[in-house]
C-alpha cells in the first residue's frame, strides 16, 4: 500500500478525531489534533491513523458541545462578553467558520490574532498551540482544505473560549518598541528573531530545571514556538506585540510552577534532533511529539543545543511516567 501523504493523513485524522470535544476529564486538552499534524509533518504520516486510535482508547473525550446562541463579529459588546466562556465554545467554532467561508483565512486570522492575543495565557496556551498546528495544515494542504479550515476554526474556537488575561508577570526588560532589522543581525525581522531566541531560551530552562512533574512547562516552549510558527501568516506590524505576550506567558509559567533557571547549569547532553523526534514517537505521548517537532523545526532555524536538550529530557521524563 503507497505511503499517506501529509495531506491524506491530516484529512484523515481531523475526519476521525470531528466528533470528539476539546477537552477529557477535568478540563484536560485534547491534544489529538495538534500531534497527529506534527507527525505527519514530520514525514511520519503511515503512523498518524494508528495513533489517532490508540489516543482515542486511552482518553475517554467530551462529546463534542452544542452550539447556545450565534456570536455577532460585527459587535463588540456581544462577542467580548463571549471571551473566556468555554461554554460558548460551539458558538465560537461556528463564528470562525462563518468568517473562514466568508474570506481568506489570512484574514481572518489578522483580524482576530490581536483580539485573543492579550488571552493567550488560557489553558496553558493550548488555543493558540492548536491555532498554529492547524494554519500549518491550512497553507499545507494539497487541494481541498475544507477539513483543515474546520480546524483553523476549532482552534480559534478554543483559544476565544479559554481567553485568559489575567495573572500575568510583568515583563520590564521586554522592549516596547521592536529593534529594527539591522539591529536583529541578520536582516530577519527582529520579532521572528526574537521569538526564536525565546524559545531556545525555555529550551535551555526546561532541559535544565527540577520538574515537580515533565509536562507543564513545556508550554513555556512550545507557547511561543506556535507563535512563531503562526508569524509568517501575520501582518507585521503585529508580530513585535505577539513576541511580547510569548514573553510575558513564558515567564509566568516559572512563577505557576516555581520554576528558578539557573543559568550555570549543565545542559544535558541529546542526541540530534532527528533521533530526539524518532524517540519522542516511540514514547508516543502527545507532549513529547510536539515538544520533538519544535525541537527539530526550530533546529534548522536557529541552530542550538538547548532545542535537543529539552526534547531528550522530556522524551526520558514522561517516557518514565508511562511506563
Amino acid at each position: 500500500m503507497a505511503s499517506l501523504t501529509y495531506t491524506d493523513a491530516v484529512n484523515e485524522a481531523l475526519e476521525r478525531l470531528r466528533p470528539v470535544g476539546f477537552e477529557h476529564g477535568r478540563s484536560f486538552v485534547n491534544h489529538a489534533p495538534m500531534a497527529a499534524e506534527a507527525l505527519a509533518h514530520m514525514g511520519y504520516a503511515d503512523e498518524v491513523p494508528g495513533w489517532v486510535e490508540r489516543n482515542l482508547r486511552t482518553y475517554r473525550y467530551h462529546d463534542a458541545p452544542e452550539r447556545r446562541w450565534t456570536i455577532d463579529p460585527a459587535d463588540p459588546q456581544d462577542w467580548k462578553a463571549a471571551l473566556g466562556d468555554f461554554s460558548r465554545v460551539a458558538d465560537w467554532t461556528a463564528l470562525f467558520e462563518r468568517e473562514l467561508t466568508g474570506g481568506p483565512w489570512t484574514e481572518v486570522l489578522a483580524r482576530w490574532w490581536p483580539r485573543l492575543l492579550p488571552g493567550m495565557s488560557g489553558m496553558l496556551t493550548h488555543g493558540v498551540i492548536r491555532t498554529a498546528h492547524a494554519a500549518r495544515a491550512v497553507a499545507a494542504a494539497d487541494g481541498d482544505n475544507r477539513r483543515q479550515l474546520r480546524e483553523l476554526a476549532q482552534g480559534l474556537g478554543y483559544w476565544a473560549s479559554r481567553y485568559s488575561a489575567g495573572g500575568l508577570r510583568a515583563d520590564t526588560d521586554a522592549q516596547p518598541d521592536p529593534p529594527t532589522a539591522t539591529d536583529s543581525g541578520d536582516g530577519r525581522d527582529p520579532a521572528v528573531r526574537a521569538l526564536d531566541d525565546l524559545v531556545a531560551e525555555y529550551a535551555g530552562i526546561y532541559a535544565t530545571v527540577p520538574h515537580h512533574h515533565p509536562v507543564p512547562l513545556i508550554h513555556a516552549v512550545t507557547g511561543p514556538a506556535a507563535v512563531r510558527l503562526v508569524a509568517e501568516h501575520l501582518p507585521p506590524e503585529q508580530r513585535w506585540p505577539s513576541y511580547l505576550v510569548a514573553r510575558a506567558v513564558s515567564r509566568t509559567m516559572l512563577d505557576w510552577f516555581h520554576a528558578t533557571p539557573s543559568p550555570a547549569a549543565a545542559l544535558p547532553q541529546a542526541p540530534g534532533v532527528q533521533e530526539v523526534f524518532a524517540q519522542a514517537v516511540q514514547v508516543g505521548d502527545e507532549h513529547t511529539i510536539k515538544l520533538a517537532e519544535v525541537a527539530v523545526r526550530h533546529e534548522a532555524l536557529a541552530p542550538d543545543p538547548r532545542h535537543a536538550a529539552a526534547a531528550h529530557v522530556a522524551n526520558q521524563a514522561i517516557g518514565r511516567l508511562n511506563l
